[in-house]
């Protein structure tokens, strides 16, 4: 289990990181959220040991993180960090040996992870060679190749189509299932949802929501109603309570300040013909990030 505490960062005068802490457990997938400049990539590079805290402790499995743990554990940067004018066996052997692996070990585990991905025949192609989406590939067998324990993922489907992020979320739900533990940041929320049962979204390096996605989103007060029949956008936003009403290519999508609301656009819906659809569904997590994240820039 991973546990950051009370963990803070200063780069001169500047707080990068104020005062985080939360812990990701054994085989959990934990979203580390906030837009560009919140602290996220300094977080990352205080748990693998690359920067020194200014204060706050980190550990893993109850041990401060030094060389003796960092071949347990897995980083899959936002930025490019290939060695593209090695072969993909050749840098394999790199991150390998840097991991503490054995030669067949490496194989092995490549042969592996390169078959999960479906791209064996790259296996003796040089970098510079793949495409941007295969490079991507390459650099998540790389953060994988010693089967971690604890691994982050900063922005890992970047470049890619929608077959290969299945191909992605495969592994990871795998690794998950072997109990790694698993720091997952991305700005595609749904994403997020998907993977992840627990978050902490940064705004300026200070945590502004924290806990179970599944507790936030009951506790969080706006819901949105999905409304499909012969109901008039104009007289929906005439409700008490009705904050914003969007109709998309089929539906109307009824944005509400609480679950109070329901009932009355329940009746007013009675009152038309040909209502095939109204679910009331909880907000989504985009939703919930732009609030929490707008509210404390506006301030």
């Amino acid at each position: 289990m991973l546990k950051v505490e009370n963990v803070t960062k200063y780069y001169d005068n500047i707080k990068a990181v104020d005062n985080l802490s939360f812990e990701v457990k054994d085989g959990e997938i934990f979203g580390l959220l906030g837009v560009n400049g919140a602290g996220k990539t300094t977080t990352f590079r205080m748990i693998t040991g690359l920067l020194d805290k200014t204060e706050g402790e980190i550990y893993f499995n109850g041990k401060k993180i030094d060389y003796n743990v960092t071949d347990k554990i897995g980083f899959l940067t936002e930025e490019r960090s290939l060695l593209t004018k090695l072969t993909v066996e050749e840098i394999a052997h790199f991150y390998g040996g840097l991991k503490s692996m054995t030669e067949e070990e490496i194989n092995k585990r490549l042969d592996y992870l390169l078959n999960k991905l479906e791209i064996t025949e790259y296996k003796t192609r040089k970098i510079k060679e793949l495409s941007k989406g295969n490079q991507q590939k390459i650099q998540f067998i790389m953060a994988i190749i010693n089967s971690p324990k604890l691994l982050i993922l900063d922005e890992p489907f970047s470049g890619l189509d929608p077959l290969n992020i299945e191909l992605f979320k495969n592994l990871i739900l795998e690794l998950k299932n072997e109990g790694t533990s698993i720091i997952f940041s991305s700005h595609r929320m749904d994403h997020v949802e998907f993977f992840c049962e627990s978050l902490c979204i940064l705004v300026k390096g200070k945590t502004v929501l924290k806990g179970n996605l599944k507790e936030i989103k009951e506790k969080y007060m706006k819901k949105n109603i999905i409304i499909n029949g012969d109901v008039i956008k104009e007289e929906l936003e005439q409700i008490k309570g009705v904050l914003k009403v969007i109709k998309s290519a089929n539906d109307y999508i009824v944005n509400i300040e609480n679950k109070e609301v329901t009932p009355k656009v329940f009746d007013y819906v009675k009152t038309k013909k040909n209502i095939t659809k109204f679910v009331v569904e909880e907000p989504t997590l985009n939703e919930i990030f732009i609030e929490k994240v707008g509210e404390k820039y506006d301030k």
